[in-house]
């Protein structure tokens, strides 16, 4: 399935049926007057966030969404029907945008969680609706009330707890790999990561959900590389890991690099917690390690977890950093202490 995590599409809800006018006609009644009955209701704009999407691609073929209209009233004082809503489906961390991308419109956060974005129009008004004592045969109709329609942005951003960032090449899909049931592509030449994916980690009775994305490199906030439109998907994570290659000439400086374009970005990226982690120690020594590690310690200011994806070093040490850092489950029960209880373990 290809990703596509922004779509531009067009909505407009259905307008009001018109009023119809109408007088009755009936054998042996006379004087029978009005009996038009009312238009019916355009159908809503409804979205949706459902289970089972992480991809916006449905909304390349599909850019048009128009709801139907209601339908005219007739005589009897029959009211027309109204029309059906146009229920958009979208994934769950879907934002709608104005068409200038300057206002959030809706934010879909959760499973199942439904929003009415244009109502459709009501219905005219029949004839029958505006008899009155002086105007006991009135021709006058409403033509129903108007559809609302605009051109909006759909914005994916994808609900994880932990954010994966790093150069490219610093091992972060080997990681992912490593502790999720995730295929990330893993290749030995730069930007092997071209769309963001998604793990769900099971440590220690817990589970919780990592985000990797492409790789960032000097000037990623200007376009460089892939840019920095990918970091949108982390922007709701609790927590960062930062993952530097231990192979790099100079860590200090390729943490360095990172955290600018996280500041450049902004979002409040760069005030989140971060774990760091010098990975790929499986092809250094002990000493260089602990020079490596002290040296990109003094850079970042935060203790420093040597560890390897390939080989698991270090992995479950980073594993309870991160299951600290994002905090207790939000079913899990707490004691008066404010710590998480121990859950026993049952097979059912």
């Amino acid at each position: 399935m290809h990703f596509l995590d922004q779509a531009k599409i067009f909505v407009r809800s259905g307008a009001g049926g018109p009023g119809a006018v109408s007088f009755r006609r009936e054998k042996f009644i006379e004087y029978g007057g009005p009996d038009g009955g009312n238009g019916g209701k355009g159908g809503d704009i409804v979205f949706e966030a459902v289970a089972g999407l992480n991809t916006l691609i449905d909304f390349r073929y599909t850019q048009h969404f128009r709801a139907p209209r209601g339908s005219g009233g007739s005589g009897s004082n029959r009211t027309g029907g109204g029309g059906d809503d146009l229920v958009i489906k979208v994934p769950v961390g879907t934002q709608v945008l104005s068409e200038d991308r300057e206002e959030v419109l809706l934010d879909f956060t959760k499973v199942g969680q439904r929003e009415i974005f244009f109502r459709g129009g009501d219905g005219g008004r029949g004839n029958a609706s505006y008899k009155t004592s002086t105007n006991r045969t009135p021709r006058q109709h409403g033509t129903g009330w108007p559809s609302q329609e605009a051109y909006v942005w759909l914005r994916l951003k994808l609900l994880a707890d932990v954010g994966l960032v790093g150069l490219p090449n610093a091992g972060k899909s080997t990681f992912i790999n490593a502790v999720t049931n995730a295929q990330a592509k893993v290749a030995e030449y730069a930007f092997t990561t071209t769309r963001p994916q998604l793990g769900v980690v099971r440590h220690k009775q817990r589970e919780f959900v990592v985000a990797d994305i492409p790789g960032l490199i000097e000037g990623a906030a200007d376009g460089a590389g892939i840019g920095d439109r990918f970091l949108g998907h982390i922007e709701r994570c609790r927590v960062l890991l930062h993952l530097v290659d231990a192979n790099d000439t100079d860590v200090a400086e390729s943490y360095r690099i990172v955290r600018e374009e996280l500041e450049a970005y902004g979002a409040g990226l760069a005030e989140k917690p971060v774990v760091i982690g010098l990975n790929k120690i499986d092809m250094l020594d002990d000493e260089l390690i602990e020079v490596m590690s002290k040296e990109l310690a003094d850079a970042s200011g935060a203790d420093v977890i040597p560890l390897s994806g390939a080989s698991g070093v270090g992995v479950d040490w980073v594993l309870d950093q991160l299951l600290e850092a994002v905090g207790p489950a939000a079913d899990a029960p707490v004691s008066d202490d404010g710590e998480e209880d121990a859950v026993e373990w049952s097979p059912i």
